[in-house]
C-alpha cells in the first residue's frame, strides 16, 4: 500500500494522518533532545522551567536555597499577610463608623500570628513550587549551588557537600533573584539590623523601630508595624517614594504623619551603634534610639557567585543586561527577574521567565513593559501604570494632566474615607492616555484598567465615554477623565 493509501486507510478509522518531512522529523528530534539548565526556583525560574517542559525540553533546575525564591518565602507572600494583619488590627482600633460601632485597642499575639502566616507560606510553597516540581517527569531538581564552568556547562557543589558534578546543556536560564542590600553607615554592620527577611520572620513587635529607607518595603512594614503597636521612625534620604509622582509621596507622608509615624526627609545616619538592646542613630538632627532598626534600601542581584565574567555575560552592578527576548549577551544564555536589569516585580519576573522558556526552546516571545502596573500596599493602596507628568515631559510630550481627589468618587464618599486621589496624565491635543497615578482604597484594582486602557492606546475622551459600574472605586478614572472636558461636581451621581 503507497502513502496516499495508508492515509486514506487511517482516515477511515476515524483518525487524521499526514506525512512528516525531513523538516518536522528534525524539528521534533532537536525539542525532544533540548537539555535546559535553570538556576534558581524562584517566580522566573519556575516560569522558564515549566515553559521549556512544556514545549519538550528537558530541565534541570538548580536550587541551592528554599525552593520558590523569595516572594512566596520572603517577600509578596508574607508581607502581604502581615500588611492584611495590621489593617484588621487598624479596623478595630478606630474605623469612620466609630459612632455606630464600638471601636477597642486589639490585642496583638505576634507568636500566633507568625504561625498562622508560616503555615500558609508553607502551604503555598508546597502547592506551587515542591509538588510541581515533583510532578512533572520533565524537570529535575538539583539542590546545589551552581557556576558557569563554560557556555555549556554548569559545575554545581552539592547541598549535603559531596562531590562536585557537572552540567551540560544546551540552553541556560539564569533566575536567582535578589537579596537586600545595606547601605555602607559606620557602624551599621557590627549590629543586629534586620532586613525585610528578618523583620517579617520575628515574632514581636518592638516598641520603638527605626527605618533607613523610604521607598516600597520600607512604607510599606513602617506602616504594618506601626498599626500593630510600634512607634516608627523613618529616615528618608530625599523623601518618601522619590521615585514615584511627587503628590504620591506628599500624600503618603501625610497619611502617615497622622497615624503617628514619624518621617525625616532629607535624613540620613551618619553613624549606627548598638548596646544593651539598643540602637542608637547620629543624625544631622539628633540622636535617633530605638529596639529595632529595619534597613530597607533596596536589593542587589545575587549574581556574584556564578562566574557570569568568565564566560562574558554583561552585566551592570550585577544586573544581567538582557534584550527583549530575555537573552543575555552570550548566545543561548537568558535570564529574567530581579537578577536582571528588569523591573523587580515578581510578575515582570514570571513573564520574562515564561518568554525565555518559549525561546529557549525555539520560539520567537518578546517582553512589553510599556503598560506596567505597579502597587504599593500601603493603607490607601498607591498604584500607578504608564508615564508620569516629569516622564512624559522628558520624553518630549506635551501634556495635559487632571487631578481627582477622592471626595468627587461616590464610593469613596460613602465609606466615608476620601483621603487620596486619581490622576491622569494625557498627550495635549490626542488626548491619548500616557499614565494614571492613584493613591485609593483598592488602588490596585484600579490600576489594571487603567493599564488596559493604555495598552489600547485609549484616549480620556475613549475613557469617559466607556460604562462603569456605579459604587466602584475604579469608577473615579471614568470621573479623572471627565475632569478634562467638564466639571463633574455638577454631575449627578450616576451621570454618564
Amino acid at each position: 500500500m503507497d502513502l496516499n493509501g495508508v492515509i486514506s486507510a487511517i482516515a477511515a478509522a476515524g483518525y487524521g494522518a499526514r506525512p512528516m518531512n525531513d523538516r518536522d522529523s528534525l524539528s521534533e528530534n532537536k525539542k525532544a533532545q533540548m537539555n535546559i539548565a535553570v538556576i534558581g526556583s524562584g517566580g522566573a525560574a519556575m516560569a522558564a522551567a515549566l515553559k521549556a517542559a512544556e514545549r519538550g525540553a528537558r530541565v534541570t533546575v538548580i536550587e541551592e536555597g528554599t525552593i520558590g525564591g523569595t516572594c512566596v518565602n520572603v517577600g509578596c507572600v508574607p508581607s502581604k499577610i502581615l500588611i492584611r494583619t495590621a489593617h484588621i488590627a487598624e479596623l478595630r482600633r478606630k474605623s469612620p463608623f466609630d459612632d455606630g460601632i464600638d471601636p477597642c485597642e486589639p490585642s496583638v499575639n505576634r507568636r500566633k500570628l507568625l504561625e498562622q502566616q508560616e503555615a500558609r507560606v508553607d502551604e503555598l510553597r508546597r502547592n506551587k513550587y515542591e509538588t510541581i516540581l515533583e510532578d512533572n517527569p520533565s524537570i529535575e531538581l538539583v539542590r546545589g549551588r551552581a557556576r558557569f564552568a563554560s557556555r555549556n556547562s554548569l559545575k554545581v557543589v552539592p547541598a549535603d557537600k559531596g562531590m562536585t558534578c557537572e552540567i551540560s546543556f544546551d540552553r541556560a536560564f539564569i533566575g536567582t533573584g535578589a537579596r537586600p542590600a545595606a547601605p555602607s553607615v559606620p557602624g551599621l554592620s557590627e549590629t543586629p539590623y534586620w532586613t525585610s527577611t528578618e523583620a517579617l520572620a520575628s515574632d514581636q513587635i518592638p516598641g520603638r523601630l527605626a527605618i533607613i529607607g523610604a521607598s516600597v518595603v520600607a512604607v510599606e512594614l513602617a506602616q504594618a508595624f506601626a498599626r500593630l503597636g510600634s512607634r516608627v521612625t523613618i529616615l528618608a534620604r530625599s523623601r518618601i517614594l522619590s521615585s514615584e509622582e511627587p503628590l504620591i509621596g506628599d500624600t503618603l507622608t501625610e497619611i502617615f504623619r497622622k497615624e503617628g509615624i514619624e518621617v525625616h526627609e532629607q535624613t540620613e545616619a551618619s553613624e549606627v551603634s548598638y548596646s544593651n538592646g539598643e540602637f542608637s542613630l547620629v543624625t544631622p538632627t539628633g540622636r535617633i534610639s530605638a529596639d529595632c532598626l529595619l534597613v530597607a534600601t533596596g536589593r542587589q542581584p545575587a549574581t556574584d557567585n556564578l562566574g557570569l565574567e568568565a564566560i562574558g555575560v554583561d552585566s551592570t552592578n550585577g544586573a544581567i543586561e538582557v534584550d527583549e527576548k530575555m537573552e543575555t549577551s552570550v548566545a543561548g544564555i537568558y535570564a529574567a527577574g530581579d537578577c536582571t536589569d528588569q523591573p523587580e516585580f515578581v510578575y515582570v519576573a514570571a513573564a520574562g521567565g515564561s518568554r525565555a522558556g518559549v525561546n529557549m526552546t525555539g520560539g520567537s516571545a518578546t517582553l512589553d513593559l510599556t503598560a506596567m502596573p505597579k502597587v504599593i500596599f500601603t493603607d490607601p493602596q498607591v498604584a500607578t501604570v504608564g508615564l508620569s507628568e516629569d516622564q512624559a515631559r522628558r520624553l518630549g510630550f506635551e501634556i495635559e494632566s487632571r487631578v481627582l481627589t477622592l471626595d468627587n468618587v461616590p464610593r469613596a464618599l460613602v465609606n466615608f474615607d476620601t483621603t487620596g486621589f486619581i490622576k491622569l496624565v494625557a498627550e495635549a491635543g490626542t488626548g491619548r492616555l500616557l499614565g494614571v497615578q492613584a493613591v485609593a482604597d483598592n488602588a490596585g484594582e484600579v490600576i489594571q484598567s487603567a493599564a488596559i486602557a493604555l495598552r489600547a492606546q485609549m484616549t480620556v475622551h475613549d475613557l469617559a465615554d466607556q460604562l462603569f459600574p456605579y459604587l466602584t472605586m475604579v469608577e473615579g478614572l471614568k470621573l479623572a477623565a471627565q475632569t478634562f472636558t467638564k466639571d463633574v461636581a455638577e454631575l449627578s451621581c450616576c451621570a454618564g
